[in-house]
């Protein structure tokens, strides 16, 4: 059984949208919106377009994330994560979860700088910083990256064991470290993407946005990395 986990805050425009495009897929069993402290109508919209709601007040992505792992079905057995201002494209979904299903992968990312990206829908410090980042990642562990993409697919069990540990912007460089580091079966993917559908970028629409994010990940490399010296 697959999962979709959307972590989102304030997204009260897209996200009924993402929801729909995700359940015309007839991919996931359940698709799970995480309201991480939304101040609109964000988790009205969701649960009018099919979404099961958990809340997390408590803002943080990594918080949000992991809210939405909780919430899993026992019988989940994949786990896909998107965001939920339109930005990401469900029609790919296939490509993420067809490889796990096919038992040759535990982990499948999809990268935005791989795929046909729409103009404006990335800034180039977040192009600049997923390719360093998989530079770095290749030379400690040897793995290919090439983006920090929110849009992913992991087997539950090997999520599991991970030991996610990351509340805020660095959730997704942890998993892929942690990924690299636990040995699993690794494959990264072109993604298109388009820019977001509706609401205000809370990472790369403001200057304080972009610093808080990079330096959050940046903690997160030091960390993880040292972590596992």
């Amino acid at each position: 059984m697959i999962n979709v986990i959307i972590p989102a805050l304030n997204e009260e425009e897209p996200i009924a949208d993402v929801v729909r495009a995700i359940a015309a897929t007839k991919i996931p069993s359940e698709i799970i919106v995480v309201d991480n402290g939304s101040t609109d109508q964000t988790a009205e919209h969701a649960r009018s377009a099919g979404a099961r709601v958990v809340a997390e007040p408590q803002r943080g992505y990594g918080r949000a994330c992991a809210a939405g792992v909780r919430a899993l079905s026992p019988e989940c057995d994949i786990v896909v994560f998107l965001d939920g201002d339109g930005s990401d494209c469900p029609e790919f979904m296939n490509e993420l979860v067809d490889p796990i299903l096919a038992g040759r992968y535990d982990f499948v990312i999809g990268s935005r700088t791989r795929g046909k990206r729409e103009p404006g829908s990335m800034n180039l410090q977040q192009v600049f910083s997923g390719r360093i980042t998989g530079v770095i990642l290749r030379l400690l562990y040897g793995v290919r990256y090439t983006d920090m993409s929110p849009f992913r697919a992991i087997r539950r069990d090997a999520l599991e064991r991970l030991g996610m540990r990351e509340q805020t912007y660095g959730w997704n460089l942890e998993m892929q470290m942690k990924a690299a580091c636990a040995g699993l079966r690794i494959l990264e993917v072109p993604v298109n993407h388009r820019r977001r559908t509706g609401g205000e970028s809370k990472v790369s629409g403001t200057l304080r946005g972009t610093f808080v994010a990079g330096t959050r990940i940046l903690v997160t490399l030091l960390r993880v990395a040292f972590e596992k010296l």
